[in-house]
Formats: C-alpha cells, structure tokens, sequence
C-alpha cells in the first residue's frame, strides 16, 4: 500500500499537535510504520485513508462507533436537531427527553447529568463521592488501563508528570476478583476511602458475586460504588452490564455506543447523591458539571435514535454473534499454525482484543506491531477486534482469511525473529512514563 499523502500530513502534524494526534490511543506510537497516518472517511465498518487505500476496521472510534461510521438513521436525527441550532441560552426540550429515556433503561438511575466525554463524568462521579462521604481518598482497580484524564487518576500512573505528589497519594488501587485487597484498603485507610472504581468487566469476567461484593464492603465502610461503563454500556447490554450482574451501583457512567461517534457522555446516579450538584438542598453545593456544550441538541437526537434503535433492533445479538465468527476463525488459526498461547483473543464477543506473545509466552509489543503490520497490509485496521452492528458475514469471512494470512507470517517470526520481518520500530504502550 501507499502511504506517501498522509506521511507527509503526519509530519506537519507534529509540528502543530503535541503527539501528532488529540487522543493517545490514536497517536503514531500505537501503530507500525506502515501504517495509514489519518483516515478520511468511514462507511459502516469501512474506512479510507489519505491515499485512497480502503481498510475494513476493528477499531470503532475506540468503541464508540457500535452501529457504523455515517449510520444514516444517526446521521439525519442530528441533522435534524442542528437545523433548530444547537446551543442556546436556556435549556432545550430534548435534554428533558434524553433524560428520561436513558434513565427508564438504567436500574437504579433516577438522575443523570450529560457531559462530551467520559473523563468529565467519571471525575463528577468522583467528586459526588467525595462530597456525598466527606473523603478524599479514591480506590481504583488496578487492572483498568484508564478512567480519566484528569489529575486523580492519571496521577496514578506512569504518566504523572505534572501532578501533584499530595495528589498522587489520594489515590490507592485494588485488584479485581480480589475482594481481599479492598479489604485490606479499607483496614488501611479506615474511614478515608470515598468510593471504589472500576469497569464491570474487561477481558475478564467478575467471579463470585464479586461486583455484588464489591458494593457490600462499599455499604459496610461508608464508601460509593462507581461502575464505569463507558464501553459496557450499550455494548455489553442496552442497561449495561449492571443489567448483566444484577447489582445497582451508587454512581455510573456511560458514553461511547450512547452517540455512535457523537459526542456525549452520561453520570447516573441515584437521587440522594446526584441532588448535591442540584438546586432543591439546603446543603453544601456541589459543582458537579456545567459545560457549554454537554447538552449540545444534535448529539442528544443522535443519542435518542441510537436508544431507538437498540430497542427495535437486534444490534446487541449482531455483536456478540459477529464476534463469536471472529473467535471462531481466529482460533482455526491458531490451532493449524501452533499459536496456542503465543496468539489469541480475549473478552466477549461484543468487546474482543487480541493478545500477542514472544518465543517465551511473554506479552510482546514487537509482536504485537508485527501483527499490526501485516493486518494492515491486507486491508484491516484492527488495534482489537472490535465489531460494529455493520460487520457483515462477508467483513468477517475476508477478515478471519487475512487474519490467518498474517498468523502465517508471525508463526516464521517466532521462528526466525520478529526483526527479521518487522519494518521500523515496534510501537509502545500509550501511558508510559517516557517516550
């Protein structure tokens, strides 16, 4: 494939942007260097790049796009809204609307707050929390890449630069499936901890009621249960994956699938703690979240179509069906080549990646680029396996075939080296300490 336009655009753009991108998942760092630099135009699961060169993708915006790039229905009811204008002085009907129909599909959510993104709703969430308990500390699960940009959780990380050190201590972490490291956090910093947070699931499900038992030590020391559901939400299930376990968090988030690329994320909560950010108390205020565009009128009609149709169609079927092919084959694979351990994927059907290892079993980046590399060669963008309501039979038929056309290729590199196959430099974690 040519590259050679958006190669020339990427590096103007890191004179202008720092990274070359505004999202670190983006960056030029997580991909090979053959690679497609910026991307044009998408059509249901169908992306083009600068060049002209089409790649069917497994990226999804991050996995916000759940129905498809340009899906029409979603497309004309924003259009729709920004017809009216889209941001006025007072409030507009349709966040009253939005409002109320989210909330009739969460469990336990009798307010909800919108805001742009997921950060802004989960720091609210945290900052609910600390307010509603009159705690500073915050527990999050330690195997939980990211939950936010700002300062107590990013603070946590490699990537603390910038944050202060009194800030950085606010922050404990706890391990999940492991109700014996909340515990032994609760015996640690007794009556400090604000709130725990955490996904509901990742690549590995909760065992032994641990969601249930999570929210009980919550109830039992004082503290809130957060469920971040930025991506379990409208993927897992249209009530999230609160729905999937039967347990009704404190506070909630949600976002990603809930604008099919628009922008918009949502705090649920219950009453008691929401109404701190409210108007009817007589207590303290809280400034929960006032952003000039968080109730923007075309994302919220783009966000009443996506509801609509989740109900009327079966988009959640579609996903776990299209990702369970994508298990399937994939593992056809693997079995003919004797990637058993070296190659795989992880997760549900609906919120697939893959994992890539070394000649000793070990979670390998080299690998991982290579893989990258040669997908890309054959028409795929896949940094996960991430499907959409428009991955069709066909998408996933010509996509488990060049799957299996670069397993080939990685079977010779652990064989003879990753190096002897890889072009450039492997790509890097996204949140590390240094470049």
């Amino acid at each position: 494939m040519n590259f050679e336009k958006g190669k020339a655009l990427q590096q103007k753009s890191h004179i202008l942007i720092p990274g070359g991108s505004h999202t670190y998942a983006k960056g030029d760092d997580q991909y090979p260097e053959q690679a497609p630099a910026f991307l044009v135009r998408g059509k249901g699961c169908h992306v083009w790049d600068m060049d002209g060169n089409e790649f069917i993708e497994y990226g999804m915006g991050l996995r916000a796009v759940t129905l498809g790039h340009a899906y029409e229905p979603v497309v004309a009811a924003a259009h729709k809204q920004m017809l009216c204008g889209t941001n006025f002085t007072r409030p507009a009907p349709i966040e009253v609307e939005c409002a109320e129909r989210l909330l009739s599909l969460i469990a336990g959510g009798e307010m909800v707050k919108f805001a742009k993104n997921g950060s802004d709703v989960t720091t609210a969430a945290v900052k609910l929390a600390r307010a509603f308990t009159g705690r500073d500390r915050v527990a999050v699960c330690a195997q939980h890449p990211f939950f936010s940009v700002d300062d107590w959780f990013i603070g946590s990380t490699a990537m603390a630069a910038g944050i202060p050190e009194v800030v950085r201590k606010l922050t404990v972490k706890f391990n999940y499936n492991d109700l014996n490291s909340i515990r032994a956090l609760f015996d640690a910093y007794p009556g400090e901890i604000a709130c725990l947070v955490m996904e509901p699931e990742k690549e590995e499900p909760p065992t032994n009621d641990f969601l249930g038992e999570a929210h009980r030590l919550c109830r039992e020391n004082g503290a809130l249960l957060i469920l971040d559901q930025l991506i379990t939400g409208f993927r897992f299930n249209l009530a999230g994956a609160q729905k999937e376990y039967g347990v009704t968090p404190d506070l909630c988030t949600f976002g990603k699938g809930l604008g099919n690329g628009f922008a918009i994320a949502a705090l649920v909560g219950k009453r008691e703690i929401m109404d701190l950010g409210g108007l009817r108390h007589n207590k303290e205020r809280v400034f929960l979240l006032s952003t000039t565009f968080g109730a923007e009128t075309h994302a919220l009609g783009a966000a009443l179509e996506i509801m609509n149709i989740y109900e009327r169609e079966p988009v959640i079927d579609h996903l776990y069906r299209q990702g369970k092919k994508l298990i399937d084959g994939v593992q056809k694979h693997v079995t003919e080549l004797h990637l058993d351990g070296y190659f795989g994927t992880m997760g549900r059907p609906c919120n697939l990646v893959f994992f890539t290892r070394d000649q000793e079993k070990k979670p390998s980046q080299p690998f991982r680029t290579l893989f990258l590399q040669e997908t890309i060669k054959r028409g795929l963008v896949m940094p996960s396996l991430v499907v959409s309501y428009s991955h069709t039979d066909e998408d996933i038929r010509k996509t488990v075939e060049r799957i299996g056309e670069a397993l080939h290729v990685y079977r010779k590199a652990l064989d003879e080296g990753a190096e002897k196959y890889l072009v450039g430099r492997p790509s890097k974690p996204a949140v590390r300490q240094y470049n």
